[in-house]
């Protein structure tokens, strides 16, 4: 592998959420978007020509070209840890969209081998790289609510089938609210709080089916596979506690709510789905809120797998590495299965504790 330059990267995936990485991937002068590959290579091949990128093809031609050193895996979930084995496979490193997995099993055998292979896992969401959660973060640290004890998160919405064209994936197993979102709000917490011990929760679905309300299948109705409204309480390692909701069951939408409060004070996050927005500061003996405004990068999804191109150059960790990512989805599990049992249910992995990001990190400079 090179040592110093741009650090290459293959996408392999060209549906919806790869405009979002490629609209910054492409302007970031440290890595370089050399190959997209997606299992409809007309698919790929637009995509590619969209944003002069050279090359395209099936999967293979992702994994198989010899300037890649990134693949950036922005598949289906139900396909995140085949595509990721088959990466590890190839020697490179490889970043996945959220969920990391869909079962510990086979989230763990990925860790395995690409511990054994010497490769990086990286893993969506790097929101909390965003300027926002960031300087929540050295607000926190400074001690500015004292010691972080409780936290309050909501995401309501009356679901994504209105507006996504092909929205069926987002119900089945691996999805929901659970699955879909919570990977935001649960990264934000384990950032402040630290690892998650335990978890209970409650949900329920409304709707046995839905139906498509745009884009070329509108009107198709499609079946509802898991739990549409999931209430969830967890407890740190630290000792803190929080309460999550996540609901497509609302027709009112609530989204990016994220209270925590500490010994001396109470913060009020970014919405966890962003990488900018204000923070709101309420010290104990204070009546009204104080905004502060956020400081840093906010250039959007992409900006994990810029970390971990600098990291590979400078032999050090990348900040939303695979075990982190594998400790979110062990949560999540749990919070399912707490859903079936009606019992609180452990959550035996753990995270690491992810370096701070300088305000002054900036994407759009050349360090390599």
């Amino acid at each position: 592998m090179p040592t110093k330059g741009p650090v290459g990267v293959a996408v392999i995936g060209a549906g919806n959420i790869s405009k979002q990485y490629l609209d910054h991937l492409t302007t970031f002068p440290d890595v370089k978007v050399l190959v997209i590959g997606d299992l409809f290579e007309e698919a790929a091949a637009a995509r590619a020509t969209e944003y002069g990128i050279e090359a395209s093809g099936g999967v293979d031609a992702a994994l198989e070209h010899p300037g890649a050193e990134i693949v950036v895996n922005l598949t289906i979930p139900a396909a995140h840890v085949e595509v990721a084995l088959a990466a590890v496979r190839a020697g490179k490193h490889v970043w996945t969209e959220k969920p990391f997995s869909l079962d510990r099993e086979s989230g763990l055998g990925l860790l395995q081998e690409a511990a054994a292979t010497g490769v990086r896992l990286g893993c969506a969401p790097d929101t909390f790289l965003g300027a926002g959660l960031q300087t929540a973060r050295r607000l926190i640290d400074a001690g500015e609510i004292g010691t972080p004890q409780t936290a309050l998160t909501m995401f309501q919405s009356p679901g994504p089938e209105s507006w996504h064209p092909n929205p069926a994936f987002l119900f089945q197993a691996g999805a929901g609210p659970l699955f879909d979102m919570a990977p935001y709000y649960l990264t934000a917490l384990v950032q402040t709080f630290g690892p998650i011990t335990k978890v209970a929760a409650v949900g329920n679905t409304a709707f046995p089916t839905r139906t498509i309300g745009s884009g070329p299948k509108e009107g198709e109705v499609f079946d509802v596979e898991v739990p549409t409204h999931v209430s969830a309480i967890a407890q740190f390692a630290s000792g803190a506690s929080s309460h999550s909701v996540f609901s497509f069951e609302s027709p009112r939408a609530r989204m990016g709510f994220v209270e925590i409060t500490g010994t001396e004070g109470t913060i009020s996050l970014p919405d966890p789905n962003n990488f900018d927005g204000d923070i709101r500061l309420c010290r104990r003996g204070e009546e009204d809120w104080t905004t502060i405004p956020c400081e840093g990068a906010e250039n959007g999804r992409g900006m994990g797998v810029l970390d971990m191109a600098r990291a590979i150059r400078a032999g050090v960790p990348h900040r939303a590495p695979g075990e982190l990512a594998y400790h979110v989805l062990d949560a999540m599990v749990s919070i399912s299965e707490s859903v079936e049992s009606g019992k609180f249910v452990a959550v035996n992995s753990t995270a690491p504790a992810s370096a701070p990001l300088p305000a002054s990190w900036d994407p759009t400079e050349a360090t390599l």
